[in-house]
């Protein structure tokens, strides 16, 4: 009981950094494509993550932010 509630609390605690980091949860990716997008294909895990480095970070090298 308690090592699940440990489990829980670290789980959220990961999940939060790397949301203010910037990088979103793999798993939601994939339970939405499957839920909301059937018929498109999944990513794996390093595409998904290559996309959303190119899409925060560079848009073919051009700056789309004031910092």
């Amino acid at each position: 009981m308690l090592y699940n509630k440990i489990a829980r609390t670290i789980c959220h605690i990961v999940q939060c950094a790397r949301l203010m980091v910037g990088m979103p949860e793999y798993s939601t990716y994939v339970e939405h494509i499957k839920n909301s997008h059937p018929d498109q294909p999944i990513m794996s895990y390093q595409e998904f993550f290559c996309e959303r480095q190119e899409s925060r970070y560079g848009a073919n090298g051009k700056i789309s932010r004031c910092c």
